[in-house]
């Protein structure tokens, strides 16, 4: 909980910590239009409410009981950096 990464420039991925490569795949789809500003409400990613409509919401896609791997719920916003989203 609270863990973060960074996309910077479209492609450099900037985490502190080790991310798990099947966690991507569920953000990998929606990437290049959420780093150009396309609302998350609009790609069914959000409700259309408060302060959360801006924020996209993903899950990650590995599946716990095959893999021994885990269930992470991603929420993604743009920076304040031309094209990042974190």
């Amino acid at each position: 909980v609270g863990d973060s990464f960074l996309i910077a420039e479209g492609y450099k991925l900037i985490a502190p910590k080790p991310i798990c490569m099947h966690s991507l795949t569920s953000l990998m789809p929606y990437y290049v239009a959420l780093s150009k500003g396309i609302n998350p409400v609009a790609l069914g990613l959000a409700k259309d409410k408060g302060k959360d409509k801006d924020k996209a919401y993903l899950q990650c896609l590995d599946p716990y009981t095959k893999t021994g791997g885990g269930t992470v719920v991603f929420e993604v916003s743009r920076s304040n950096a031309k094209s990042d989203v974190c």
